[in-house]
């Protein structure tokens, strides 16, 4: 998940008013709702993707935007929060976690016979699913006898939305890329569409991964224990506090050893004390 910045909009050439209480009521509701910070370089972010709201709403201003979230029943609330956030993700975004994955997790479990054959992964924010598939394909090239193991993939994110299209799990050309000929022999059917092939992940793929809508400001739904966490470019949107409130609420969930991502730009300083650095934002569960 990430928020990126629109190009400026001088105030006379805007096609609604956007006043001052607007701005500021609108994100102090995103924080609230999503737990999500936004500063005043976001100004022209808010305006643009909520204008977008106002047009398919039929709505002339701000301010008309924000009585219907007032009385709001949950429906608006969802657009609003699918809105406001972005997703920026790719198939093996980050190569060296699952690298790491594969190296301090899979293999040693794997040449360990008395080693549980159970996996629990949790993806947070897991956007259009390049990531809990990029997860799913790791574990099948590790693990040799994968399909005998007891291996579920928890996927999550806030946007209903994109939800859905990881569900689905059909990707255009210039999305696959940067997979290799064998992982698209391997993982995927190659389909025909209307602009081009499209490429779907293959059932078997698909099987180990469960898509769910998860607000984190919310209580996790998940006992644990969970071997690894990716819940990469996520925090760096949150305060210093409701980082320190998500991961007191996550650490529980995972035992001494166990295995944590951020994204490149995020960090445990100054927010938990309950994960060692394992090297280039890969973190160890360690005992309280």
């Amino acid at each position: 998940m990430s928020l990126t910045g629109t190009a400026v909009i001088a105030p006379r050439d805007r096609e609604f008013s956007f006043e001052e209480a607007d701005f500021i009521a609108l994100r102090d509701l995103v924080r609230e709702v999503t737990g999500i910070s936004l500063t005043d370089a976001k100004r022209e972010l808010v305006y643009g993707r909520i204008a977008r709201r106002l047009r398919v709403l039929g709505l002339g201003s701000f301010a008309a935007y924000r009585e219907l979230l007032r009385s709001d029943t949950g429906g608006e609330l969802v657009e609003f929060c699918n809105a406001m956030t972005t997703n920026l993700t790719a198939f093996f975004r980050e190569g060296h976690h699952f690298e790491a994955l594969r190296e301090v997790l899979l293999l040693p479990r794997v040449a360990d016979a008395h080693a549980s054959r159970r996996l629990r992964l949790w993806c947070a924010g897991c956007s259009s699913g390049e990531e809990p598939y990029s997860l799913a394909m790791t574990l099948c090239e590790a693990i040799p006898d994968w399909k005998r193991w007891d291996i579920r993939i928890l996927a999550t994110d806030i946007d209903s939305q994109i939800l859905a299209t990881a569900a689905r799990g059909v990707y255009p050309q210039d999305r696959i890329k940067g997979l290799s000929p064998q992982r698209l022999r391997s993982f995927f059917t190659e389909l025909e569409g209307e602009r081009g092939p499209l490429y779907q992940v293959s059932p078997e793929l698909a099987g180990l991964i469960t898509f769910k809508q998860l607000n984190l400001m919310d209580p996790l739904p998940m006992s644990g224990p969970l071997d690894a966490i990716f819940c990469r470019n996520v925090i760096i949107y949150f305060d210093k506090e409701t980082q320190r409130n998500l991961f007191a609420r996550i650490a529980p969930l995972q035992r001494p050893g166990d295995l944590l991502f951020l994204g490149h730009s995020e960090s445990l300083f100054k927010v938990s004390d309950a994960y060692a650095l394992l090297g280039r934002t890969a973190y160890r569960r360690i005992a309280a």
